[in-house]
């Protein structure tokens, strides 16, 4: 009788296991629609609905995924850090909201790196030493994103290691794919270098450099100019450089399969532009 009931016991396990996880797809098939900025029209300011509600039901769908279903689990984590990312760069105003998000973001990228044991149990040591046998470009480079925005409201963490955990983050994302999201990495690594001061990593050399390899991987996500010139040409007063890159990049937006190939963040570049253009020194 035992032995009939916990073999029954078994399958009611299997049975819940079985239901959760279709639920937990079906949620995932519904954040992806609202997650999805290629199918039709984009309207940045619309699309903010959308992404809250993606990362809610991306996060109904986590809580209802077998532990040990892994990869699906690191796939969503890494999905969920890069949503809150862009819903913190994108949309949000409130100070403590953007703070929360980027936290957010920051421990979903990080318990995704978490689920290889190997890195676990090197970070014991090394949290950098742990990177270098890291394989996914994503959960390393969604990691650093929002660890940067992270820190801004973390100093003390900053001066103590966290920002040379950012740049080993984006060094090693360049190692394994410098062309994720058309040079993601690189820019990145590049806004890094001219953002910090030279006492936590910052060099404006180097940040020319990488700045000119993002570009190189790709002319048309529009922010690898706008970068450059927002973090590089703009500090220098390079005003020649800075506005030929930007009245560039407002050509390049004329084309519609350019904005619709990063529908999101080509937007956001393009306003970035036209934001500097309008108080840049740059003629009539």
């Amino acid at each position: 009788m035992k032995r009939h009931t916990f073999i029954a016991a078994i399958a009611v396990i299997g049975m819940t296991l079985a239901v959760s996880a279709t639920e937990a797809d079906q949620l995932i098939e519904q954040a992806d629609q609202l997650y999805d900025r290629w199918s039709g029209d984009f309207n940045y300011e619309a699309y903010q609905a959308d992404l809250e509600a993606a990362i809610d039901l991306y996060q109904q769908a986590l809580d209802l995924l077998p532990e040990e279903d892994i990869k699906a689990r690191f796939d969503l984590m890494v999905l969920l850090s890069q949503a809150c990312f862009e819903l913190g760069e994108g949309y949000l105003t409130d100070l403590d909201e953007i703070k929360a998000v980027h936290t957010l973001g920051r421990d979903y990228a990080l318990a995704a790196l978490r689920l290889d044991p190997d890195f676990v149990t090197t970070e014991g040591e090394s949290f950098r030493a742990a990177l270098t046998g890291a394989k996914d470009v994503g959960a390393i480079f969604w990691y650093g994103n929002t660890l940067g925005r992270y820190l801004e409201f973390h100093p003390l963490t900053a001066m103590m290691g966290g920002m040379s955990d950012i740049q080993a983050c984006f060094e090693r994302a360049v190692e394994l794919d410098p062309t994720y999201m058309d040079g993601a990495p690189l820019r990145s690594l590049g806004s890094f270098f001219a953002q910090v001061p030279s006492f936590l990593g910052g060099d404006m050399e180097q940040a020319e450099i990488v700045h000119q390899q993002a570009m190189a991987v790709s002319s048309t996500f529009l922010e690898n100019a706008v970068n450059w010139a927002d973090f590089v040409l703009m500090p220098l007063e390079d005003w020649a450089r800075l506005c030929t890159a930007l009245n560039d990049v407002v050509v390049l937006a004329e084309d519609l399969d350019i904005m619709a190939a990063w529908p999101f963040y080509n937007e956001r570049a393009l306003r970035r532009a036209h934001e500097i253009l309008a108080e840049a020194p740059c003629g009539p």
